[in-house]
């Protein structure tokens, strides 16, 4: 018995050192401006981008085969954050930043039969429902994704503008024609 724990744990042993060795033999450096974007995007891997998870995305921005507005569910806080450590050439970007609205989803209870599918596949919990039961979204916690809409039998989940929050809520910058044409009348 004892030399049956003995010899395992030495087995376990050399197999951690193999391990650890082929780790650092085979360790690949990630460029720093990759750590510097994954920090900024949520991290829940949601595939709404088209990359596989937040890290792929990262890398892809930092390549340039991404642009910052790629994140949907991050919406227009992370897309400008990311403009600022990402390279934007001038007018690149800027016109859809502005544009980006939070989405989230939202459940038609006649149409939900409580398969649970949208329940599964969401990234963040953000759906909550038991078997046979109707579905519903927590909004704080629904980033948008739209995982679940791919996955609904009954076409019961629609993705809308996430409603306006103290938090949410933002002034809209004022468009240079405009101010412009203020001035004068008021001149």
């Amino acid at each position: 018995m004892i030399a049956a724990a003995a010899s395992m744990s030495a087995l376990g042993l050399g197999l951690g050192y193999l391990l650890g060795a082929a780790a650092r033999k085979f360790h690949v450096e990630t460029p720093p401006i990759v750590e510097e974007i994954a920090k900024i995007l949520p991290g829940t891997n949601c595939g709404a981008c088209g990359f596989p998870g937040c890290n792929g995305l990262a890398e892809a921005m930092a390549e340039g085969n991404a642009p910052v507005t790629a994140c949907t569910p991050g919406g227009r806080d992370v897309a400008l954050a990311l403009a600022e450590i990402v390279t934007v050439e001038a007018g690149a970007d800027a016109g859809p930043i502005a544009e980006i609205e939070p989405m989230v989803a939202f459940v038609f209870e006649d149409h939900c039969t409580g398969c649970q599918k949208c329940f599964k596949r969401c990234p963040t919990d953000a759906i909550v429902g038991g078997a046979k039961q109707i579905h519903t979204v927590v909004m704080d916690a629904c980033i948008g994704c739209d995982a679940c809409i791919e996955v609904c039998p009954t076409e019961a989940i629609v993705s809308r503008v996430k409603p306006k929050t103290l938090k949410t809520w933002y002034w809209d910058k004022p468009q240079p024609g405009l101010v412009a044409a203020s001035a004068e009348t008021a001149a």
